[in-house]
């Protein structure tokens, strides 16, 4: 069993989580059961499926589960370029959380390559 604590990716998916969180809370009255909802449940998604993997007690189990999280990250990727061209966000608040999920992302995809060169 992993946990999920050690790893880097976990703790930027978990504080990306809580950016989107605050951010969303600015949204208008009529997303908080559409958009916002859907880029928040996205966003948990991340570092949830990550740290379900790491209880797994297989290797392929894990990865399976890093596959999850990175479809999430690619889902809230496009939310926040919808949320951007709505107009509630800015383009720089948009730049700035698109390269955070790029990168969790790539550090999934990482870990993944990782998990398959040690097996």
């Amino acid at each position: 069993m992993r946990n999920f604590r050690n790893l880097s990716v976990w703790y930027k998916g978990h504080s990306l989580t809580l950016k989107i969180y605050s951010l969303t809370k600015s949204y208008p009255k009529d997303e908080i059961f559409g958009l916002a909802s859907q880029m928040r449940r996205c966003a948990y998604s991340i570092p949830s499926n990550i740290a379900e993997g790491c209880g797994r007690n297989s290797t392929p189990d894990f990865k399976r589960f890093l596959v999850i999280a990175a479809g999430s990250s690619s889902e809230l990727e496009y939310q926040l370029f919808l949320s951007k061209d709505l107009g509630y966000i800015s383009e720089f608040v948009f730049k700035e959380l698109e390269l955070e999920t790029i990168e969790i992302k790539k550090m999934i995809y990482s870990l993944i390559k990782k998990l398959d060169t040690d097996s």
